[in-house]
């Protein structure tokens, strides 16, 4: 596993928040990410975050499922097995149409919520380290990733001055994994005794 080393720091306010990513982002300082235990608005423009593109996505799958149903039903009711149903032609496209919608629907939803779980890394048996379980409760979360050229004292300095607390310096392992938290411990373990004293 690549070990990073980030310098992380919990914020108790909302107001201070705000202020204090804009101040990181202004310095020049590379945001991890930041872990709330709610949705706030704006936040995502605040770190500087495209829109995301989920939609555009949905958009091709859906077409992908038109596509699909439109050029199943035609070569399967004109070609591979023609039936007479009541006089109508073999190409009868409006009785095609509530089929059709409804593959353009199921393509569209699965294969957005399989994006969606791709980009999060949102999995089954997925493990991923966590920075500070209270983000899940009541704190937010600011991570900030070290460079070679990052002095990590000088930004906890810097995070401390902005309203930060509990400000640290930790090493964590930025992927995902399939397995267990203790069965990758010992190999975590080795892996940041190296980072810290090669």
């Amino acid at each position: 596993m690549a070990i990073k080393k980030f310098v992380v720091s919990n914020f108790y306010d909302e107001q201070i928040l705000f202020p204090a990513i804009k101040g990181v982002r202004k310095q020049g300082y590379k945001i991890h990410d930041v872990y709330i235990p709610f949705p706030i608005h704006g936040l995502d423009a605040a770190m500087g975050l495209r829109d995301t593109s989920l939609h555009t996505a949905g958009f091709i799958y859906g077409i992908t499922g038109t596509t699909v149903a439109f050029s199943f039903i035609t070569w399967a009711f004109t070609t591979d097995w023609p039936l007479n149903i009541g006089g109508k032609p073999f190409f009868a496209l409006p009785a095609w149409i509530p089929i059709i919608f409804e593959l353009t629907i199921l393509f569209a939803a699965v294969g957005m919520v399989m994006t969606f779980c791709y980009l999060c890394q949102l999995a089954p048996f997925v493990k991923k380290d966590h920075f500070n379980p209270r983000s899940t409760d009541d704190t937010f979360v600011v991570v900030i990733e070290c460079s070679d050229k990052t002095n990590e004292n000088e930004v906890i300095d810097f995070l401390t001055g902005l309203g930060g607390a509990d400000v640290e310096v930790q090493y964590r392992e930025t992927g995902w994994w399939i397995g267990s938290y203790d069965k990758e411990q010992k190999l975590y373990d080795h892996n940041v005794e190296t980072l810290v004293n090669p």
